[in-house]
């Protein structure tokens, strides 16, 4: 059955990938991003079945007036995809404060902005899906991804606490969390910095190898379309997603890890309790 979607960060990478097999599919779509240029011959292409709006996802009266759009021009709203953000290469001594602001501003709160416009129409539906997306640096903390991370971590957070809130009202929330695909994300749309010398092992090794890998990653960003709109047709879609291999074998490593130390240090945590 054709649903009608809002997706952010439509102009390129995954966004745009996305839009394009939704509307293969039969979806009728409001693609958004700050700028729209660039989905014009889609829109000429798919014609009524897709609208465009121009939105910064850090601005709520542009996230409630690209939520009116997409309901007053297709007649409802079924899936909303938070997929807009970035994230910059850096050290977290070098790295601005206004830096942080501004990467938290788009990838936390644009989508927490977003989700919070969307949920009333879902809440009175009684159905609706979010589709969060967080990354492989929301789940391990690789060096020179202060801020992108912090940011994807505080969405994992706060979409979890809403798949509980929400799970009774009908509402289902998926968190997609990203390996390496071959979209522009690691070339210009970051900002590659290696800093000072003394974080060359770390920060300045991630950088060079973000340069490299640009171009050789392993995800092909039209099957994780294709992924995604099968999660879009899931009655019991799951809370995490990984995509790609690399995100699948890192998670797999780091998550077991964590477990370990855990285990390692359970004497002490326990040891922490009142006496009974």
């Amino acid at each position: 059955m054709a649903q009608v979607w809002l997706v952010t960060g439509s102009s390129r990478g995954l966004g745009r990938a996305i839009v394009e097999a939704g509307l293969a599919a039969g979806n009728k779509i409001l693609a958004t991003a700050r700028d729209v240029e660039s989905l014009r011959d889609l829109a000429q292409r798919y014609g009524e079945q897709m609208k465009l709006f121009a939105l910064d996802v850090t601005d709520e009266a542009a996230a409630a007036g690209a939520l009116k759009a997409a309901i007053d021009t297709f007649g409802s709203l079924d899936v909303v995809i938070n997929n807009a953000g970035y994230g910059n290469l850096s050290s977290v001594e070098d790295t601005p404060l206004a830096d942080f602001r501004a990467q938290i501003e788009t990838n936390l709160f644009g989508t927490i902005i977003v989700t919070k416009a969307a949920l009333p129409y879902f809440r009175e539906k009684k159905a609706g899906h979010f589709l969060q997306f967080s990354s492989m640096g929301g789940r391990i903390g690789p060096p020179g991804r202060g801020p992108y991370s912090a940011a994807k971590w505080g969405v994992e957070g706060f979409s979890e606490v809403l798949s509980r809130e929400v799970a009774p009202l009908g509402i289902k929330v998926t968190i997609v969390e990203p390996g390496g695909f071959r979209t522009d994300f690691a070339g210009s749309s970051t900002k590659l910095s290696e800093g000072r010398p003394e974080y060359d092992s770390t920060v300045g090794k991630t950088a060079r190898f973000q340069r490299d890998y640009n171009g050789k990653q392993p995800g092909d960003p039209r099957k994780a379309a294709q992924a995604i709109l099968q999660l879009t047709r899931e009655p019991n879609p799951p809370l995490r997603l990984l995509l790609g291999s690399d995100a699948y074998n890192g998670a797999e490593k780091n998550d077991l890890a964590r477990l370990e130390e855990a285990k390692r240090w359970k004497e002490l945590s326990m040891s922490t309790d009142f006496e009974t």
